[in-house]
């Protein structure tokens, strides 16, 4: 037994002699040790103490006293011989293994027995291995065959002194060699905690947090880098003889109307539209085509004076009347503000303006656009200031309606062109412009391609180009928006950068960075927090307590005006008018006038005022209802600080959308807004008449409904 266990794990020992042991290794002969002591632990079960071989004590299996004992003797002396020759060069066994090697001899069980026992042994190690997976068991298992070893020596105490002492220098070596273990499985888990092996497994929510780096927008060239126009307008007029190229014919124009100065956004567009058309409207300069230009600027800033002054003068000479120009704009009042404005620079040069809003008939737009003869159709009208619903109409529908001719597509408040979906009308006015009218079957001179690759072919022939000019207080910077436009090598001229602030150490520091939009430098912005029930009661407190005049109040639907209206009407004390798409066209433009003239001290109104309209003398603008979209904002308080002139912004917000409209103001870079609260007990004074006002209310408003069912 003692040799099988020698050659079967001699190759094994002599490996663990090594100081730099595998781990596994370690910990594999460690179970098979404790594998080992199970084992014998059921053997001595089995076999009580004190029970000897089959043949009785000193017996042989014949019954031969004596000759059993001798034959153990010889069998054991050569076994003994070999084992000290083997532990000079081995490792010590452990003591489950010496005590199953003398219980065999001393059992005189015969080599097949013991093949027996041992393939028990290796059928049982793998049962075992999964037994000792805790340490506690390993524990347990070595005091086990600790008592053990002390109830086999006191057996065994018959054996020889060589014996004893070679068991003693075994159990040293193996003590030595469990310690050297221990510290090595104590030194392989402290650099495993140090340095722990790389893993594939991911643990959710086990990370460190870090800042999250805002991700900063990749522009193009055109957007990132724009030609800046001056923000403060009193600061940087210009004179109008200073700017060059405008025609003598407009300057006096111009000084009729009592204008002297150009404003910084009309000082650098209108050069740069004359420089477009400088060898005429009919070919681009140098015979390229024009670039199209984008223009950022507050509300207020002339950007309508910007596009009519270069319009007008490149369209002075011309022969035949043809639609050259197309401004395209998205409320009817806008568009006749727009169309009075041209009218006055166009008056003594035989240019002719039109104006389709649908405010006219159909048959009365379309005998203003063409008229037939007997040679064809031919166009009355020059410059068309339109919205987009009727335009679309008149392509479509009007015979002789043509756009072939068509220099300069001037699209106003362009942002809310792209976001009220008002593409599919851009693309109708492109795809009309470069339509092929080729009724005689013969090519014009002057035909128009669509633009493309610039060939020896394409450049056989003139074309007229078609330039955009695109204008907007909130022009968007979204390049994926911008596109649907196809813009040909834009310029963009803007009033939103950041802008340098000297200190008193002579530093300087740049300031509003983060800026989307740009506000009149003459407004003053102050919000109110408040409940629902409070906020007709603090309109009133603004008009009678603090006396304002001239006010222009906005609220998100016509109902909500209508209402506002009634009630303020019913209590009485204050000159008020409505102003909404409820209204005819005729009433809106005499309310429109009779506010200008100061007879209409409260003006309440949807947003159809808000966008482009100038209306002068406007020295306060409420918001009865928070504004959901910061355009909408900005379009709103724009109304007042016009031209450099200054105007107080108030917003009622409620307190449930006080966080949100604080953080959409500091989104889009505005915050040098003030909190503005009103005590209650500035209010009450107006509590009773006000419960008198809406009774009133309630029984128009019946009134009303009554009206519309009958």
């Amino acid at each position: 037994m003692a040799l099988f266990c020698i050659n079967r794990y001699g190759g094994e020992e002599e490996q663990e002699g090594a100081e730099a042991e595998d781990r596994a290794r370690v910990l594999l002969e460690r179970l098979r040790q404790q594998a080992k002591a199970r084992q014998l632990k059921k053997q001595q079960e089995a076999q009580p103490e004190g029970e000897e071989g089959p043949g009785g004590a000193g017996l042989s299996p014949e019954g031969e006293p004596g000759e059993g004992k001798r034959k153990r003797e010889s069998e054991e002396q050569p076994c003994a011989q070999g084992q000290k020759k083997l532990k000079k060069k081995q490792q010590p066994r452990s003591s489950s293994e010496e005590r199953a090697d003398t219980e065999d001899a001393a059992d005189g069980s015969t080599p097949s027995k013991k093949k027996k026992k041992e393939n028990r042994r290796k059928s049982a190690v793998p049962q075992e291995r999964n037994e000792a997976d805790s340490e506690e068991d390993i524990k347990q298992q070595e005091n086990r065959s600790n008592l053990k070893n002390k109830s086999s020596k006191k057996k065994k105490g018959d054996e020889g002194t060589e014996g004893a002492e070679i068991r003693k220098k075994e159990n040293s070596e193996r003590a030595e060699g469990s310690q050297s273990t221990q510290e090595d499985l104590s030194l392989a888990a402290s650099e495993e905690e140090a340095n722990p092996p790389p893993s594939s497994l991911i643990v959710l929510g086990d990370y460190d947090r870090k800042p999250v780096q805002k991700v900063q927008p990749f522009l193009p060239q055109w957007l990132a880098q724009p030609k800046r126009v001056q923000k403060r307008i009193k600061d940087n007029l210009v004179p109008i003889r200073d700017v060059p190229g405008v025609h003598p014919r407009l300057l006096k124009k111009l000084q009729m109307n009592g204008i002297e100065s150009f404003f910084p956004v009309q000082a650098e567009v209108i050069p740069a539209i004359l420089q477009s058309a400088s060898n005429g409207y009919l070919v681009g300069q140098g015979g390229y085509r024009p670039k199209d230009i984008c223009v950022s600027a507050p509300t207020g800033s002339g950007k309508t004076l910007s596009f009519v002054i270069p319009i007008v003068q490149a369209l002075l000479d011309r022969v035949v009347c043809q639609v050259r120009a197309l401004v395209v704009l998205p409320t009817k009042e806008l568009a006749q503000q727009v169309s009075k404005v041209f009218n006055i620079y166009t008056d003594g040069t035989g240019l002719k303006v039109v104006l389709i809003t649908g405010q006219k008939s159909f048959a009365k737009e379309q005998e203003m656009l063409v008229q037939k003869k007997v040679t064809g159709y031919c166009s009355l009208a020059d410059i068309i200031v339109a919205t987009p619903g009727r335009l679309t109409d008149h392509i479509s529908q009007t015979p002789g309606f043509s756009l072939t001719q068509l220099r300069f597509l001037i699209v106003d408040e362009a942002d809310r062109m792209i976001d009220d979906m008002h593409q599919n009308c851009l693309n109708q006015i492109v795809k009309a412009a470069f339509q092929v009218e080729n009724d005689s079957g013969s090519k014009t001179l002057f035909q128009r391609t669509k633009p493309g690759p610039v060939t020896a072919a394409s450049s056989c022939y003139p074309q007229i180009p078609l330039q955009k000019l695109l204008f907007s207080a909130t022009l968007t910077q979204d390049p994926e928006k911008l596109q649907q436009l196809d813009l040909f090598q834009p310029r963009l001229f803007t009033s939103v950068y950041s802008e340098k602030k000297t200190l008193g150490d002579g530093t300087e520091t740049e300031q509003d960075t983060n800026k989307k939009y740009t506000l009149p430098e003459g407004l003053s912005q102050c919000y109110v927090p408040c409940d629902l029930n409070s906020k007709p009661l603090l309109l009133l407190h603004f008009m009678l307590t603090m006396k304002f005049t001239r006010v222009l109040c906005f609220t998100n639907s016509r109902e909500a005006s209508h209402r506002l209206f009634l009630l303020v009407q019913a209590f009485g004390g204050v000159t008020v008018a409505e102003f909404s798409s409820r209204l005819p066209p005729n009433e809106r433009q005499r309310t429109m006038k009779e506010f200008e003239q100061g007879k209409i001290q409260l003006l309440i109104s949807t947003d159809a005022t808000a966008r482009g309209i100038d209306i002068k003398g406007v020295n306060y603008v409420i918001n009865y209802d928070a504004p959901q979209f910061i355009r909408t904002y900005i379009h709103r308080v724009g109304r007042t600080a016009r031209a450099g002139k200054v105007g107080v912004a108030f917003s009622l917000v409620l307190r449930i959308q006080e966080r949100r409209f604080l953080r959409m103001l500091k989104d889009a870079g505005i915050q040098d807004i003030k909190k503005h609260p009103v005590k209650g007990n500035s209010l009450k004074p107006l509590v009773q008449q006000y419960e008198e006002a809406l009774c009133k209310l309630e029984k128009t408003v019946k009134n009303e409904r009554a009206q519309k069912r009958a």
